[in-house]
């Protein structure tokens, strides 16, 4: 029994009961196709088409041995490119006509600027892949890409150039910041490269960025440094106070942030090195050294006063 209700002007879906329980949630039996009323085993519906995929695959995303004939997703960022439908050549005397030409030809084929862009949606996936970025972050990348690629702002600069400041942009705004050294390391691309075209998209897009502060690198670096709690909260103290009372002026957030891990880490129980801080906030051991130079007359004051101390202030290394 088919039903069809009514009602504020449009006309809703039919749908399926048995005329006896109406109320009753259907079974749908995938192997025969019916639909059965589970009250009275009735077959209220039969032949109904099974909207799922002929095969399970587990290709990943590689659409070159997916056997599933019915495509991806619709991609809205592309302008239908990737609904194009190809018709392979012909081997047998029917594909031909009397001249030898196919008769099957593809009338239209993905355009240029579709392929570009499809491209770069990869490359950008990829990165955030090797960075273990979010998908949140990967979408809101790819519409970056979209408007800087159609504006045609930045001609005459690499797409992969293009789609690496993205993906900076797009981390800044999302509130997860990455280093440009970050970026530089899993794209093709120079640091020089990557920072010029950051500024043109800014210029172009008339957008911005919140500026980096220290405590936005902070919990990550000291979790790949395996530090706990208590030394993450002291460093941040540290540089917060560092930063407050204008002891680093000129100095950027990173080399702050790593000053500030160094001294904390020191004065604890959990020592690293300026090596070891220096390779996972991508900073130059000369760097850390001075900026903690910069705050270490000063260390007694920038301790949060619940820290416990494994080595006093006064016995911290001079550099």
């Amino acid at each position: 029994s088919v039903s069809t209700s009514t009602g504020n002007n449009f006309l809703a879906l039919p749908r399926v009961h048995c005329p006896d329980h109406p109320d009753a949630i259907l079974v749908e039996d995938y192997r025969a196709g019916d639909m059965i009323c589970p009250d009275c085993g009735l077959v209220v519906g039969d032949r109904v088409i099974d909207v799922g995929s002929e095969w399970r695959t587990f290709s990943n995303e590689k659409a070159l041995k997916d056997p599933s004939r019915v495509g991806d997703a619709q991609n809205t960022l592309l302008n239908g490119g990737d609904l194009t439908t190809m018709i392979s050549k012909g081997t047998g005397a029917a594909s031909f006509d009397e001249f030898g030409n196919s008769k099957y030809q593809n009338r239209r084929t993905m355009s240029s600027s579709d392929r570009a862009m499809l491209n770069a949606f990869k490359e950008i996936s990829t990165m955030a892949d090797r960075i273990n970025l979010p998908r949140n972050i990967v979408d809101r990348t790819n519409n970056l890409f979209k408007q800087v690629y159609e504006q045609k702002s930045l001609k005459g600069r690499a797409n992969d150039a293009i789609a690496s400041a993205c993906l900076y942009i797009a981390c800044r705004q999302e509130g997860v910041p990455r280093t440009f050294k970050e970026i530089c390391a899993v794209s093709r691309i120079s640091k020089k490269e990557i920072g010029r075209c950051f500024k043109l998209i800014l210029k172009a897009l008339e957008t911005s960025v919140d500026l980096i502060t220290t405590g936005d690198f902070m919990s990550r670096f000291c979790s790949n440094l395996g530090l706990p709690k208590q030394v993450q909260m002291a460093a941040t103290f540290i540089a917060r106070k560092a930063v407050e009372l204008d002891l680093v002026p000129g100095r950027s957030p990173i080399s702050v942030a790593a000053a500030a891990i160094y001294m904390a880490s020191q004065a604890s129980a959990e020592k690293k090195t300026q090596k070891e801080i220096g390779d996972i906030a991508g900073v130059a051991d000369v760097t850390i050294r001075q900026s903690y130079r910069l705050i270490y007359p000063r260390a007694a004051e920038l301790f949060p006063p619940d820290f416990k101390f494994d080595t006093p202030v006064d016995k911290l290394p001079q550099l």
